[in-house]
């Protein structure tokens, strides 16, 4: 490429030559732009939990990486035991030696990995890292963590017990807590109003397919209502609790949850929520899950375009 420029400010005045110069630094820009991944339609960011890709064969984290990218997005829910093997967490089950290594470990790797993740033009908004029963100077790595990945919070499992633990350390970070459901919205006693009376730093991962899943209500209400404390939808197809396979994952479009009616509402009232596929079927023979998060994605742009 320089050589070609060489030749062309020995050709034209130094004036075309700089003009030359820029067109084709541009050019370059462009071509570097287009290689990047973007999965948001109609407004509305499509992402996925890299929980997803657990049936490939590479964990590492450069390889989850490239699953992302191959699968055409732009935005993830980052699992955090990838992040914690790259960064080197000891290879150990003793709580004491994790703990002593997650109070002192540098944050060297992680700006390291944040890097790698930008140069592919990924974001992370959430990491999944954490638990309430840590000690305090793990919550606070967690946040620490996930504030140098670039991520707006750490997602967990919900229950009023975390919620009571955590939004203490969210609101010291200023970073939110965000709480994951699976099947205790069909648990008489719970409530997503007392999980979220904790603080305003707690918001919601609403998981819509196992809500339908267990419950057989149409997501779209609760997001109606809770839509300013939901930061992301777990995007799931499944059966409804009183199908002959009851709470099943299908594949997308062949389920019950409405799940095209979900992501319309979102871009219809223009709401800032992520909307991540979390790929639970069964895969079929002959793919593999980078392809299925591919249709997912397809799918997706389909009902938002």
């Amino acid at each position: 490429m320089m050589k070609i420029i060489d030749k062309a400010m020995k050709i034209f005045s130094v004036k075309e030559g700089v003009i030359l110069f820029l067109c084709v630094f541009c050019m370059q820009l462009v071509c570097f732009a287009e290689n990047k991944p973007n999965s948001k339609f109609g407004g509305v960011q499509i992402g996925t939990i890299t929980y997803s890709y657990r049936s490939m064969p590479d964990q590492s984290l450069p390889a989850i990486l490239d699953y992302i990218v191959q699968s055409g997005i732009s935005s993830v829910e980052l699992m955090g035991e990838p992040v914690e093997k790259y960064a080197g967490i000891p290879n150990s089950r003793d709580r004491e030696s994790l703990k002593k290594w997650r109070s002192s470990v540098s944050m060297d790797k992680f700006k390291e990995i944040r890097k790698m993740f930008d140069e592919k033009g990924v974001e992370i908004h959430i990491l999944k890292l954490g638990d309430h029963r840590w000690s305090d100077a793990e919550i606070d790595y967690a946040f620490e963590v996930a504030n140098v990945l670039g991520a707006k919070g750490i997602s967990m499992e919900i229950s009023e017990e975390a919620a009571k633990r955590m939004e203490p350390f969210a609101e010291k970070h200023q970073m939110y807590v965000i709480f994951h459901n699976h099947f205790q919205p069909a648990e008489p006693t719970f409530s997503f109003d007392k999980i979220l009376a904790y603080g305003p730093m707690i918001m919601l991962n609403f998981d819509a397919g196992h809500y339908y899943g267990v419950t057989g209500l149409n997501p779209c209400d609760l997001i109606q209502r809770l839509h300013e404390r939901i930061f992301s939808i777990h995007i799931k197809d499944k059966t409804g609790p009183k199908a002959t396979e009851p709470n099943k994952n299908m594949e997308f479009g062949k389920g019950e949850t409405p799940v095209k009616e979900i992501l319309q509402v979102i871009k219809k009232n223009k709401w800032p929520i992520y909307c991540d596929i979390e790929l639970e079927y069964d895969i079929p023979q002959g793919s593999d899950a980078v392809k299925e998060v591919t249709n997912c994605v397809d799918y997706c742009k389909k009902a938002l375009l």
